[in-house]
């Protein structure tokens, strides 16, 4: 015979209670104390986005339709003829062949913008390292001294370097002085080209000076204590501080320099036809809006690929590289 235990009496306060699993609140987490939310930014986006987006959609948009017959404007056709004009022309009876006018005018505008931005990173560096070797106080003053341009109108500006390169200029009157007679200096390429230096040359500075500033030129004398010569430490030591802002100035010059209009044509009094004055003349006097729009285009298409080609490096080499003054 079998004795079978009694069952024993549950207590209700032993048994444990189903577990419940808590559910995430999926409420917003309120802002942090000084944090505004997103409805704060809403009138900068919308404004961004009328201001600087929608312009550039508007060219890209124009540069797919078609030229009215008569006068600005354009048709609402889809049409590829304003990017087959850059490159090609037809003539009455249809032949179409190869223009290379357009391209000679993207070869003059590549070139002083070359050059704009090779002399004004060579004239920059040296000044941006001798600021960030300042003292505090100098270094403000410094920085306050490259910034006075920006203080006053470009066309004011400019106007002030046709009085000092004109006939009557300070720089002719000073060559008459001294025996050499006057030389042609304003409404040729190399007025041009000394407007764009002055007028970018704070651009190529102040990067590569932020760069600079808060680097400790201990461990350049550390280097020469070491026996390392001037050029090995800048090579070394000092240009790969100064990269980004060199990567930043290069692009902040070449860009504005490359479709640049206002000196090409107050200095260099449009002798020589850059892409800025080829896109001017299209909306002006050719009246020609899809042309015009498809060059801004491909100036655009072009500064895109700039700016990939430094996100590129920046991640391959680490390096942050900002595009600001």
């Amino acid at each position: 015979m079998s004795v079978q235990a009694p069952e024993r009496a549950q207590d209700p306060a032993s048994q444990t209670a189903p577990t419940t699993t808590a559910k995430p609140n999926r409420l917003r987490t309120p802002c942090r104390p000084g944090q505004l939310g997103w409805l704060a930014s809403t009138p900068a986006i919308i404004i961004g986005l009328l201001f600087t987006v929608g312009p550039l959609v508007i060219i890209v948009l124009f540069s797919f339709m078609s030229r009215p017959p008569q006068g600005g404007g354009v048709v609402y056709d889809f049409t590829l003829d304003p990017y087959i004009s850059f490159l090609f022309q037809s003539d009455f009876v249809g032949n179409t062949t190869f223009d290379p006018r357009y391209l000679r005018v993207f070869g003059d505008s590549l070139w002083q913008a070359l050059v704009t931005t090779a002399v004004c990173l060579l004239l920059s560096f040296p000044l941006a390292l001798w600021m960030a070797t300042r003292s505090a106080k100098l270094q403000n003053f410094l920085v306050l001294i490259v910034t006075i341009p920006f203080w006053t109108n470009l066309l004011v500006r400019t106007y002030a370097w046709m009085l000092i390169l004109n006939d009557n200029g300070i720089v002719n009157n000073a060559s008459s002085a001294l025996g050499f007679g006057k030389m042609e200096l304003l409404y040729t390429p190399f007025a041009s080209q000394l407007g764009l230096i002055y007028t970018f040359l704070p651009f190529m500075v102040l990067p590569i000076y932020a760069s600079l500033a808060g680097f400790d030129f201990r461990l350049a004398e550390a280097a020469y204590d070491l026996g390392a010569r001037k050029w090995t430490v800048i090579r070394r030591i000092i240009l790969p501080i100064a990269t980004p802002g060199i990567i930043s100035g290069v692009l902040l010059v070449f860009m504005p320099a490359f479709g640049s209009y206002v000196q090409p044509v107050l200095l260099g009094g449009g002798k020589v036809l850059l892409i800025g004055n080829l896109i001017a003349s299209q909306f002006g006097d050719a009246r020609n809006w899809p042309f015009g729009a498809a060059l801004s285009v491909i100036i655009l298409v072009m500064l895109m690929i700039a700016l990939m080609a430094i996100a590129f490096y920046s991640r391959k080499s680490g390096r942050k590289v900002e595009i600001s003054l």
